[in-house]
């Protein structure tokens, strides 16, 4: 429903707020010399015991163990591609590059999220649509022009090992989340998901850690109450209300594509961020131009009118057949018709 939509899209840039904080705290931990082993690792396991008293409070734990143990190795990829994969090259890259290039880069997953959807979804809606991915790009020109004078302070070693580790995490983002959502197919609200994900992903963080260890890497002392408010802030509000939108729409491609182009409003969060906590200059004129163009993206897909789907006409029984419970039934001036049916995707309702 539109509604639904609407809802998901709000709830999406409500959660970038919490994720741009990523961006801007793990350049700052960077800055400070923690070493970006433990800028990831350290999230995923605060993570856990917060996840966990929720989730227990509101006894679902025994459903999300259940789930779990009918698909353990699902869970296992899909979490260490839709958390590890993507966490710790977002964190690599924070170490060669500023946030605002991080962030800014990051936003292919909008793109990246359309280009899966058919790969994914391999049994239903199969088409890209075009007007959606204009408007993807829209907001990313924006982005692309935001940051045109910034660029140009940036060199080629810190442009390549900020940028390409961040396409390796756009795109591994979408892969697991919706791959999760195949697996879990509804059985599971966006907390328990979210709790799973992160206990499914512990085999991954466990062994980068042990890997920091053996390299004579520790974390300092800032940077564990660091990554305890990105844990906070990013990996439990952020995630659990980017998954209420997602799960909101799962079922319809073109509002999921919109959702996910509505975190692009996280590189305007994460440049205010970096103006306040690491006092970075006002933008300038580009990236003024740049911001208005971010915007407009996201408010041709959130009042997109939505295309109705195909309908399919339902012959009227027999006069003693017994119409089928699914059929409705409206009235056509003195008689009686069996209307139609309409092809649609259910939204789920979410029961977080």
């Amino acid at each position: 429903m539109k509604s639904d939509k609407s809802i998901a899209i709000f709830l999406s840039v409500l959660s970038t707020l919490f994720f741009a904080v990523t961006f801007v705290i793990n350049r700052l931990m960077s800055n400070e010399g923690g070493h970006w082993i433990w800028s990831s690792s350290l999230r995923y396991f605060w993570m856990v015991p917060f996840l966990l008293i929720l989730v227990l409070f509101r006894k679902n734990l025994k459903q999300l163990l259940r789930e779990m143990k009918l698909k353990p190795w699902q869970w296992i990829i899909w979490s260490t591609i839709g958390f590890g994969l993507f966490y710790a090259p977002l964190t690599f890259g924070a170490a060669y590059g500023p946030s605002w290039l991080v962030a800014s880069t990051y936003q292919i997953t909008i793109i990246a999220g359309m280009l899966l959807s058919p790969l994914i979804n391999k049994t239903r809606y199969k088409t890209i649509s075009f007007q959606t991915l204009g408007f993807s790009l829209i907001i990313l020109l924006g982005i692309l022009i935001m940051q045109i004078s910034q660029a140009k302070s940036i060199s080629t070693n810190e442009l390549l090992l900020g940028i390409m580790p961040v396409l390796i995490a756009a795109f591994a983002y979408p892969l697991g989340n919706r791959k999760m959502m195949q697996v879990t197919n509804g059985n599971l609200n966006a907390m328990q998901r979210t709790l799973g994900m992160t206990i499914a992903s512990l085999p991954f963080w466990i062994l980068l850690s042990i890997y920091g260890i053996t390299i004579n890497k520790l974390p300092t002392q800032p940077q564990v109450y660091q990554t305890l408010i990105i844990a906070i802030c990013s990996g439990v509000i952020a995630t659990i209300l980017f998954f209420m939108a997602t799960d909101k729409v799962q079922k319809d491609e073109k509002a999921l594509a919109s959702v996910e182009a509505a975190q692009s409003t996280e590189v305007l969060f994460a440049l205010i961020g970096e103006i306040i906590v690491l006092k970075i200059h006002f933008p300038d004129m580009y990236s003024i131009i740049g911001i208005v163009l971010v915007i407009i993206g996201i408010m041709l897909h959130s009042f997109k009118r939505r295309r109705q789907l195909p309908i399919e006409w339902m012959a009227p029984p027999s006069n003693n057949g017994v119409p089928p419970s699914h059929h409705p039934r409206i009235k056509c001036g003195a008689g009686q018709a069996y209307g139609s049916r309409i092809r649609r995707f259910d939204n789920e309702t979410n029961r977080l």
